[in-house]
């Protein structure tokens, strides 16, 4: 339990869908986006990154991204 304060709750946000174009950041449907969720951690974000960008492989359309939510928060925040 000591260890679960210690450790700084870092937020993390994993979110996807299908691009208009490869190359750009301009989603298709934006009633379509995927929340895969949000996650303490940065590992446990990569993690889930990682299984909706493999299960997506075959549509090169299709992106998924880590957005750091505690910078967002805290944008002057010394948190990594």
């Amino acid at each position: 339990m000591a260890e679960q304060e210690a450790k700084k709750q870092l937020l993390h946000l994993v979110f996807g869908g299908e691009l208009k174009k490869l190359g750009d950041i301009e989603f298709r449907d934006l009633d379509q986006l995927d929340i895969v969720g949000i996650f303490p951690d940065y590992k446990s974000a990569e993690a889930a990154w990682r299984a909706k960008a493999q299960a997506t492989v075959d549509n090169a359309h299709m992106r998924y991204f880590v957005v750091h939510l505690h910078r967002l928060l805290e944008p002057g925040g010394k948190a990594g």
